[in-house]
């Protein structure tokens, strides 16, 4: 259970983040409160499953290395997440996801997503739960999109870009603690 959560906690940092940073917009109705919901949670909770699918083949072929390509994948997400936090100032991919339909909401969509397409990957590889992890990444998404559109309005840029970081490290230990579980275990 411990595993299932580090693994999806710092998903809802990052998705808490975007969702600020769109609140902020001052531009999100009930409809489009409704639209970004539904666009976190269906790339948010679906690109877990693709990864899921390149892990679980990959984890049966390198075999006893998979919990270490785990950690090394999980540890790679959360450093990319630090530095894209770290160079990310601009504002308007949230200005453009609060207003986006068809192709520009698929496209952001996927932008916002990957980290849980690398979750994924790192979840096939490290064999946890996939009905759990997926359903908790899905509810987290509604969770931390719905927060974080609502009390956007009021957080500063700065508390955004901490939120990412914070996640990032987040991540960077839960892949330092898989591999030390696996070395001693």
């Amino acid at each position: 259970m411990v595993r299932l959560l580090a693994f999806v906690l710092p998903l809802g940092l990052d998705s808490f983040a975007v969702a600020a940073a769109i609140g902020a917009t001052g531009t999100v109705g009930w409809r489009a409160r409704l639209r970004i919901s539904l666009i976190f949670v269906t790339f948010e909770a679906g690109m877990p499953l693709i990864g899921l699918a390149i892990g679980g083949g990959l984890a049966r072929v390198i075999g006893p290395a998979a919990d270490y390509v785990a950690a090394a994948a999980v540890i790679g997400l959360g450093a990319w997440m630090i530095f894209e936090a770290a160079r990310d100032d601009d504002d308007a991919p949230a200005e453009r996801l609060a207003g986006a339909s068809g192709l520009t909401a698929i496209a952001l969509g996927l932008s916002i997503s990957l980290d849980e397409l690398a979750i994924g990957f790192s979840l096939g590889l490290a064999r946890l739960p996939v009905v759990p992890v997926i359903i908790a990444i899905a509810v987290l998404a509604v969770i931390a999109s719905q927060l974080g559109l609502a009390i956007g309005q009021v957080i500063s840029a700065r508390f955004r870009e901490h939120a990412e970081q914070v996640a990032g490290i987040a991540l960077i230990a839960l892949g330092v603690y898989l591999i030390a579980e696996r070395a001693i275990g």
